[in-house]
């Protein structure tokens, strides 16, 4: 059994089951094994693009378009609405968190590095939380890359599209909550809300996820 940085126990092998923290150990790349990442053409190694996050065992992501695409099942003037998540470290919703004591505030730091990601919301459903290898947890939009913040669970909310386009966001019961465009009441588990352009969705201990649509 693994044992993490604070000293917890823990089955999984790539985050503690206590605490949520990246375990240490893994080896570093060999930089012959590097390769551009198809999504972002940064060079990374491994399965999980080091940069934005882009899974290198799904299929190869469309090209990028400088408008929406034409949706052919409806109208000529109807337009495919492509969401985009953008994932960056919030200070000011960090200083919120530590302002008012919320729950692991005293563990989490702000990171001094966290470069932001863009992830398109091609297909229905995107799961954010962080990757677990043990408990078959993959999700699309996945905060485990490191720096990883501490204070967003495995399975953390789901993002999903309707059949008009609409996006709704639900919590799955997560043990920090969600909150949204800055209000410190977290949303209720289990229950869609729906979202905009421009809506922003907190997490963990400073995660902010914008959403907006491609443009």
């Amino acid at each position: 059994m693994a044992v993490c940085a604070d000293g917890h126990q823990t089955q999984a092998t790539d985050y503690c089951d206590v605490c949520g923290s990246a375990l240490t150990g893994a080896p570093a790349a060999d930089p012959a094994d590097l390769r551009l990442c198809p999504a972002c053409s940064v060079p990374t190694s491994g399965r999980f693009c080091e940069n934005c996050g882009y899974d290198s065992a799904l299929p190869a992501p469309p090209p990028h378009t400088d408008s929406p695409v034409a949706d052919l099942r409806g109208t000529s003037d109807a337009r495919e609405i492509v969401w985009v998540a953008r994932v960056f470290a919030d200070r000011e919703f960090y200083g919120r968190v530590q302002a008012r004591k919320g729950p692991d505030a005293d563990r989490v730091a702000f990171p001094g590095f966290y470069p932001e990601r863009r992830i398109e919301l091609r297909g229905s459903e995107f799961l954010i939380g962080k990757r677990s290898a043990s408990q078959g947890i993959v999700p699309e939009i996945d905060l485990g890359i490191a720096p990883a913040d501490p204070g967003v669970s495995r399975a953390h909310a789901l993002l999903r599209v309707g059949t008009d386009g609409s996006l709704t966001v639900t919590d799955l019961g997560s043990t920090n909550g969600t909150s949204l465009d800055g209000t410190e009441t977290p949303l209720s588990p289990q229950v869609p809300v729906p979202l905009r352009a421009g809506s922003r969705l907190h997490v963990g201990g400073w995660t902010t996820i914008t959403i907006d649509t491609l443009s």
